[in-house]
């Protein structure tokens, strides 16, 4: 996933501690959050700052925005439709396709798509006996407290951002000093000194 810093060199030790208690904090907070709005599913919200607590500052945005309006056009999508169509494989194909045309007009990528296409299918294909409209709502505001969540835990609890080990690599002074591409090359030989009178011809 976008976003994902430590290799399996940088994994382990007291960044394992830390980045658990992070984790388990924020999604706490998110179930907290969520149950004070009394939402049908609130283990969305702790699902959604789960995904996106794993990411620094910069991709949590990224990710934090694609899957914010991906849910709100999927949600979106799958509410008119239910409201016209039963829940059927067909619908929910041709429905999931047209979702998949429309995500570029609100510049929603594939993360967006892949979002959107959740909320398309728990909105379409779950049976509920409350209308498609509220399942909807309930699905984006679940999200949104799950987004909304984990950007206040990374702005106020940020992940120390470690070196991974190929840029420590690439970032040797060699390569500082602008020497990086004589690595390879021969050094240069010595000037051949003057002949002396006695080796001249």
């Amino acid at each position: 996933m976008d976003g994902e810093r430590e290799g399996p060199t940088e994994w382990g030790g007291w960044i394992i501690l830390v980045h658990s208690a992070r984790t388990a904090v924020a999604a706490v907070a998110s179930v907290l959050v969520a149950g004070l709005f009394r939402l049908p599913e609130a283990y969305w919200a702790p699902i959604t700052t789960i995904v996106i607590t794993q990411s620094s500052l910069g991709a949590a945005l990224k990710v934090s925005w694609q899957r914010f309006i991906g849910t709100a056009l999927g949600a979106a999508v799958g509410a008119i439709v239910a409201s016209h169509f039963a829940p059927h494989a067909l619908v929910f194909g041709v429905s999931l396709f047209v979702l998949g045309l429309v995500c570029p007009l609100v510049l929603a990528d594939r993360s967006g798509y892949r979002f959107g296409g959740i909320a398309l299918a728990i909105v379409l294909l779950i049976p509920r006996a409350a209308p498609a409209w509220e399942t909807a709502l309930h699905r984006f505001a679940e999200v949104s407290i799950g987004i909304g969540v984990a950007l206040i835990l990374t702005l106020i609890w940020p992940e120390s951002e470690d070196t991974p080990l190929p840029e420590k690599v690439s970032e040797s002074p060699r390569k500082k000093n602008g020497d990086q591409g004589k690595l390879n090359e021969f050094p240069a030989s010595p000037a051949t000194p003057p002949a002396t009178a006695d080796e001249r011809p």
